[in-house]
């Protein structure tokens, strides 16, 4: 393969601290190249250089298909270059229709007096044809997409620009960089993105894949470089390495704690929790009961329903049956509202922690410190100095970095941003913890701290239900995993039984006993 990319020597100081130190990688013409590191790597840092956000510190050079590049690069150069980005946000706007969106940004930078939507329009479906993308590229607003389909448009856009850009005899030849494109996908739906990806390396353009799932850059990438602190802490073969060895190289030792959580078959403890006959938009009559101290786990693939049980129970989601006992008292799930749930002693962290769990405009302190703001008004006067102190306390406490409570929230990284959440619901001592993909685009250190919040939690009596897609994260952390299929709960793993390839094996339907199995013997 030829260089496509190369990145020689690259510095970047702020404030007398070097966010990249001396950094130096090369991104093969047809290679997805995997990178990784934990938040503060300076993986965002390259990412921006590359972009013309930051300029670097002196002395760094930059070589795209064998021609060097003239450092810092201009605001908006890169596309000159050939260099296009897809980021975790995706850049599109929802109220338009997918062609709108697919062409917004040449027709944007295009002085034109009419704009030839037939033109446009069978320009993109030759694009999602070549990429195996089923849209009507008219018909459809981007809002009305699945979450996959939206990812692979965001793609497949900055693929064209790309090539509109920087071609050799019609197949791009730039860098595409994907950051954490899969960030909020379900683990199942990234297949299709990974083929989609590996055709465009296979097309003649470099790839730049940028993932906290190792297991994902593991699949999908040839090579993967690891940041740690600034440094390349090394570069490796996928198929020559392990999710350990890139974990190793991450954090700069072993995580030997992650499989040493205990289970046992009988979690003991009280049935503290029980659902009876629950129904949803998917699910249909689904009874389970949960122990106190015990974390229970809900999987299964996407559409099976597994994923709307917490927000059912919560009252954040319409129940059509259903009735939900705490603590010895019955309550209906149809008539259930968040505000009860928080009065009984319930708590949900939703999936979506930018949207639906945290308040990106608001400080640390405020999402922090909101759900017992109550504890702190004293004769009608906020004690603001207080607040203040216990923020730090918490933060420090659950290791938020940096321990900032008048910082934007927006400003921490994806770890971050889920410890001060999680931390939040924690001060308010629930009997009921639900959370929808906890780790979802959070580093691997970060995971493992809050693997560690969710078992103090329980090991305190707390009980924990867990809805994941994440069937490591599963066998990790849970004492129980149940797994439905088809809007049913047709499978419960405990003890030694829980395993990520059992689960995956009771979902997707390899085993005798497997959920596919049971439901297509209905």
């Amino acid at each position: 393969m030829q260089e496509g990319v190369v990145v020689r020597h690259l510095s970047k100081t702020f404030g007398g601290q070097r966010a990249l130190d001396d950094v130096s990688l090369t991104i093969l013409r047809g290679e997805v190249h995997g990178l990784v590191g934990q938040n503060g790597s300076g993986k965002s840092t390259l990412i921006k250089i590359l972009a013309g956000y930051h300029d670097p510190d002196p002395g760094g050079h930059l070589e795209i298909n064998g021609h060097a590049v003239k450092l810092p690069l201009r605001p908006g150069a890169f596309r000159m270059l050939g260099l296009s980005f897809v980021h975790q946000d995706l850049g599109l706007l929802p109220s338009l229709t997918v062609v709108e969106n697919f062409r917004a940004g040449k027709i944007s930078t295009t002085s034109q007096w009419r704009i030839r939507w037939g033109v446009e329009r069978k320009r993109a479906e030759k694009a999602f044809e070549r990429y195996g993308l089923m849209v009507d590229p008219s018909a459809k607003k981007v809002e009305d997409l699945p979450s996959v389909q939206r990812a692979l448009l965001a793609i497949i856009r900055a693929v064209e620009d790309m090539a509109e850009a920087n071609t050799d005899e019609g197949h791009p030849k730039g860098l595409l960089v994907l950051d954490e494109p899969t960030v909020f996908l379900p683990k199942t739906d990234t297949d299709q993105l990974f083929k989609v990806v590996r055709d465009i390396a296979a097309s003649g353009a470099s790839v730049l894949f940028v993932s906290h799932d190792l297991d994902e850059a593991l699949a999908v990438c040839d090579r993967v470089t690891v940041l740690r602190d600034g440094h390349v802490a090394g570069t490796v073969v996928s198929t020559e390495t392990s999710t350990d060895a890139l974990v190793e190289l991450i954090i700069g030792r072993r995580l030997e704690a992650l499989t040493q959580f205990q289970r046992s078959e009988d979690p003991g403890g009280d049935s503290k929790v029980a659902v009876k006959e629950l129904t949803g938009p998917t699910i249909r009559g689904v009874s389970f009961d949960l122990r106190e101290g015990e974390i229970l786990g809900l999987t299964g693939l996407v559409g099976s329903g597994f994923e709307e049980v917490p927000y059912l129970m919560f009252g954040a989601t319409s129940a059509k049956t259903g009735h939900l006992t705490v603590g010895g008292v019955d309550h209906d799930l149809t008539k259930m509202r968040p505000s009860r749930a928080i009065e009984i002693g319930m708590a949900l962290l939703p999936a979506d922690r930018q949207d639906a769990g945290g308040v990106g405009s608001l400080t640390v302190e405020d999402n922090l410190m909101l759900q017992v703001l109550g504890r702190y008004f004293k004769t009608m006067w906020l004690h603001t100095r207080q607040l203040l102190q216990d923020s730090r306390n918490v933060l420090k406490e659950h290791d938020v970095r940096p321990a900032q409570p008048n910082m934007d929230f927006q400003a921490l990284s994806g770890g971050n941003q889920q410890k001060v959440l999680l931390a939040k619901w924690l001060q308010t001592g629930p009997v009921l913890l639900l959370v929808h993909e906890p780790t979802q685009g959070v580093d691997v250190g970060a995971r493992h701290q809050v693997y560690e919040m969710l078992r103090m939690a329980a090991s305190g009596g707390m009980s924990v239900v867990c809805a994941s897609s994440d069937y490591e994260q599963l066998s990790l952390i849970c004492d129980r995993v149940l797994v439905f299929a088809s809007g049913e709960l047709c499978d419960e793993l405990v003890g030694e039984e829980i395993s990520k390839d059992r689960i995956a094996e009771r979902c997707y339907g390899g085993g005798r006993n497997s959920c596919a199995d049971q439901i297509a013997g209905d």
